[in-house]
């Protein structure tokens, strides 16, 4: 694939007002993806946008829109909404495009674009290309006529719509009467909406990270900082703790001792109770090379497989489509429930947690150790730039470390997509082994940097 100067694994995303971060390129992208997705009939095209908490978003939104308006479509604003909302808004309400304005989980001064196409699904490295290649074109060609401008309204109740689809994948037999739910919402796109959506189906609600200012989004809370769930849990003595990032796209859930579960312990639990439910699909589940191997291995024992993608859950709903899967996500807590939504939801998969404690009447505490994880370092290395893993330094390092694993784990290192970072994963049965591959590596990418 050629080098993209401006999509990443997950959309566009930088520094707010710094390439790419700026509004000439939220501008750049509204003109070329609005021209990609303005077919040839005569009709009214739309796009909706939707955007979490940041201050930056004030900056990107009016970018965006102007440059959707001005090459003829209109434009549905939402104001704050989790990703997956504006996923399954742009299906539900017939748009040609979606957009989602946010950074997911990195810290306020990012920001960042999301597309998604008219089936509600983020689109495919090629048709971000096609932007790509449209967005250094000149930007005056191609823009409508007066009198086709596109027209521009904000959505009074995108959060209120978002609410009634979320209630309706929870099992309409069962309720959270009774139970205490810690919410921490990071500050982020799903302040309103998630202790909404616990609070309507029964639950006694105790939410933190709902007070955003622009600036304190995923800021020591949501789930890349669970301590802050672990003590409200605790402090409320809930009976299951729930975090979500500030785009609401991932989860991280906390057991009623304040011990942090993460994705793969809930792709498995989900796993196991949809297959006894006979409501799994495709015989397996479909996650990344990052997943634990003991994910791998419970399933196998349930008569399961593991099916791993590259990270990104993009690539996970790819191959999750082409196998008729229903389950799939990524051990950072990017859950996927295609049967419910076109993308990750941190909210829906928690309900699907909340639906197993409520039926099988056990504690959280009970239910959170599906499986012993294989010991897994994960370290990520800073770089100022060029291609370290290209050296023939880290190359050797890698290989060694796989030969001396001699396939009982597995070594995987990769650049980031998101920011100027070697991300170097090993895991196994040998713990100090692992650690000692991990330094290893590190030490090999520091010098080549």
């Amino acid at each position: 694939m050629a080098q993209r100067r401006y999509f990443g694994t997950d959309g566009i995303r930088g520094r707010s007002n710094s390439h790419p971060m700026t509004a000439e390129v939220a501008l750049r992208v509204g003109l070329a993806a609005g021209k990609m997705f303005m077919s040839s009939d005569d009709r009214r095209h739309l796009v909706v946008i939707g955007k979490d908490t940041r201050l930056s978003g004030y900056m990107i939104e009016p970018a965006l829109v102007a440059g959707f308006a001005s090459v003829g479509m209109d434009v549905l604003t939402f104001g704050p909404l989790p990703t997956p909302g504006v996923a399954m808004m742009t299906r539900s309400m017939r748009a040609d495009l979606g957009v989602m304005i946010s950074a997911s989980h990195n810290t306020w001064q990012d920001n960042g674009i999301k597309l998604f196409g008219p089936d509600g699904y983020k689109l495919s490295d090629d048709r971000e290309a096609e932007i790509e290649a449209l967005m250094d074109e000149d930007l005056t060609q191609g823009l409508a006529p007066a009198e086709k401008l596109g027209r521009v309204k904000r959505i009074d109740d995108s959060q209120a719509r978002y609410v009634e689809i979320a209630k309706a994948t929870f099992p309409r037999r069962l309720s959270l009467a009774g139970l205490r739910v810690a919410v921490d919402c990071a500050n982020g796109a799903g302040y309103r909406v998630a202790p909404t959506v616990l609070h309507e189906l029964g639950a006694e609600v105790f939410p933190v990270g709902v007070e955003p200012n622009g600036m304190n989004i995923n800021a020591e809370c949501g789930s890349t900082h669970p301590q802050a769930l672990a003590d409200a849990v605790r402090t409320y003595r809930a009976d299951i703790g729930i975090a979500l990032d500030g785009d609401a796209d991932r989860v991280a859930i906390c057991d009623e001792r304040g011990q942090i579960v993460d994705g793969d312990q809930i792709m498995a639990l989900i796993a196991k109770h949809w297959q006894r439910q006979e409501l799994l699909t495709g015989g397996g589940v479909v996650a990344t090379v990052m997943s634990n191997l003991g994910l791998e291995r419970t399933l196998k024992d349930a008569g399961l497989s593991l099916e791993r993608t590259a990270v990104g859950d993009r690539y996970v709903m790819e191959r999750m489509r082409k196998g008729g899967f229903n389950l799939g996500g990524e051990q950072s807590g990017h859950i996927i429930l295609a049967d419910h939504a076109p993308t990750g939801d941190g909210l829906l998969a928690a309900l699907q947690v909340l639906a197993v404690l409520v039926e099988s009447e056990k504690p959280m505490s009970e239910l959170a150790r599906q499986f012993e994880p294989v010991p897994q370092i994960l370290e990520n290395v800073r770089h100022a730039g060029g291609a370290p893993l290209q050296t023939d330094s880290v190359k050797a390092a890698i290989t060694a470390g796989e030969e001396r694993l001699n396939g009982s784990g597995r070594v995987v290192v990769r650049a980031s997509g998101t920011e100027p970072l070697i991300r170097i994963m090993a895991e196994g049965d040998d713990a100090a082994l692992v650690k000692t591959i991990v330094k290893d590596i590190a030490q090999a990418v520091k010098t080549a940097s």
